[in-house]
């Protein structure tokens, strides 16, 4: 089996990466265990939330944010490529139609009422900005037991807004009738696309809102006919409707991975679903082959002139730490920067307290390629993205997203420069 180039890993970064190599013309494989860490977190990018305290302008802050840190995976991408990233992201998944900029983040609620900073959010979010503050309703769904209104709404009443505003909300309970007793939100999403259930939701929240209110539901508005579904909602409700993240399955961010996996497919990729890459081959300061391992097949390698590692981090199990206290990257064999010496502590016990292991990573070049342990190029053919980089604390920093859009965005342009 061989292909032009071959993107290990099916997140945001990887695919990103593989959408933009196989709409160059570069015949392009994708491998995947699964379809990464996008079912599980909001589709939300997230550029730069809190350094340590909260961006109101990631523009302004990355300057100074990257001179501080030097080692932080933004240091190798400009402010520039983070904004491209997002404008192609957007062309590329018109259904959920992203808006902003990098000039100011949005201020959104979470499921349960903390206002989260985000850069660019698709667009059926940005109606839920509190930054001007206002009067919202938030709609809770009997039968989907993973998303409580009445919390929601007395938090995000509490909160202290930067701008000094004040928000008014507010819980309303539907029966949801004919439900089930228990609905996950995949299920929900696939009730909200009749427009029959959508007629009865509105009939009965209708007349139980106030003058001036926006509504906001869980984030389960439709899956494959989300945009029909969110609009046609707010026509019927007559306000702005806007949804709020909820706990994983994250239906918005299965929207994002639906669309950037029809986008590859389109362009010709070759995708690979439920394979494991076991390991690599390499010669001469190259990779060349990729071995890619299933439940029911022999080993296959696969060879390529170019190769992306999107496979996450210690999350992911991509970078791992062994019973040696050895800790390793699983496909390439790479070394980690940031690994605490040979007797130094590696975690704390308090759980939010800085982990000395929190930005352990691959170090990498301009070009995003992995460096060894002398500083040098590792593969001269092998690039970086997403949450393998090292010296970012994504959690923390409110930064994950966006560092694997721009980082998948930034490693296929290398490529296609590379092969032009």
């Amino acid at each position: 089996m061989s292909a032009d180039a071959v993107v290990v890993g099916a997140g945001l970064a990887g695919l990103t990466a593989g959408v933009r190599l196989a709409e160059a013309g570069l015949r392009t494989t994708l491998v995947g265990k699964g379809p990464g860490a996008m079912h599980l977190a909001p589709a939300t990018i997230d550029v730069l939330g809190y350094a340590p305290d909260l961006v109101e302008r990631p523009a302004a802050a990355l300057p100074s944010f990257v001179a501080e840190r030097p080692d932080h995976p933004y240091a190798r991408l400009s402010a520039d490529t983070v904004a491209s990233s997002a404008e192609w992201l957007s062309a590329h998944v018109p259904p959920l139609a992203y808006v902003g900029t990098l000039e100011e983040n949005y201020l959104l609620p979470t499921a349960v009422g903390v206002p989260k900073p985000s850069a660019f959010v698709p667009e059926a979010m940005a109606a839920g900005d509190l930054r001007s503050g206002g009067r919202f309703a938030f709609a809770g769904l009997r039968a989907l037991k993973d998303f409580y209104p009445a919390l929601l709404a007395d938090n995000l009443s509490q909160a202290k807004l930067p701008t000094g505003v004040t928000v008014d909300a507010r819980a309303v309970h539907l029966s949801d009738p004919g439900t089930e007793a228990d609905v996950s939100p995949l299920g929900y999403a696939r009730m909200f696309e009749d427009r029959e259930f959508r007629s009865v939701v509105a009939a009965e929240l209708l007349p139980r809102l106030e003058p001036g209110e926006s509504v906001g539901f869980p984030s389960v508005l439709g899956l494959h006919e989300h945009r029909t579904t969110w609009l046609d909602l707010q026509d019927r409700l007559g306000r702005p409707v806007f949804e709020v993240p909820t706990l994983p399955p994250s239906v918005a961010g299965i929207r994002l991975f639906h669309a950037l996996r029809d986008a590859f497919l389109a362009a010709g990729g070759r995708l690979l679903i439920g394979s494991t890459a076991a390991g690599a081959e390499t010669k001469d300061g190259v990779v060349t082959h990729v071995v890619i391992q299933t439940a029911a097949a022999r080993p296959t390698p696969i060879e390529a002139r170019w190769f992306v590692l999107a496979t996450g981090g210690f999350a992911e199990g991509a970078i791992f730490l062994d019973s040696y206290g050895e800790v390793h990257e699983s496909v390439f064999g790479l070394g980690v920067s940031g690994v605490p010496a040979a007797g130094e502590p590696r975690f704390v016990p308090r759980y939010f307290d800085d982990q000395p292991m929190g930005r352990a990573g691959i170090a990498v070049d301009e070009r995003l390629r992995p460096l060894d342990a002398d500083g040098n190029v590792a593969f001269r053919n092998l690039f970086t993205a997403g949450a393998a980089l090292g010296g970012a604390e994504p959690w923390r920093e409110l930064s994950g997203n966006g560092l694997a859009l721009a980082s998948g965005f930034a490693v296929a342009s290398a490529i296609v420069e590379w092969a032009s």
